[in-house]
């Protein structure tokens, strides 16, 4: 499923930032709040869920062509990280679900 698609398919998601590449696939959920092992077990195209929301996980994001972000549990950016994404062109969702839960419904739709 292309990133564009997988934006308009999940109404529980909120579109934070609408990056760049919205034509490349989203592989998988993957699910990881310890940057230094997301960075070295985040499989490429992975729509990526985390509470963790700071410039770090912008940084984790590009370096493992992670497909986009998504921010569980109501997380938010700050301005500084947001703005930073939008130089990067990385797409960012949100969702007020719990990461398994989240994950979950994504590995559903991706597979179903």
């Amino acid at each position: 499923m292309t990133l564009e698609n997988f934006i308009n398919i999940f109404d529980e998601l909120e579109l934070v930032n609408k990056g760049e590449e919205l034509d490349r696939e989203v592989t998988k959920p993957y699910c990881c709040d310890l940057l230094s092992i997301a960075m070295s077990k985040m499989p490429q195209g992975a729509a990526w869920v985390t509470v963790m929301a700071n410039v770090n996980t912008l940084a984790v994001a590009s370096l493992t062509d992670a497909a986009c972000i998504i921010l569980a549990e109501g997380c938010n950016f700050d301005e500084a990280s947001l703005e930073k994404a939008k130089e990067k062109g990385i797409t960012i969702l949100r969702s007020h679900m719990p990461v398994f839960e989240c994950a979950l419904m994504i590995y559903k739709k991706l597979n179903g």
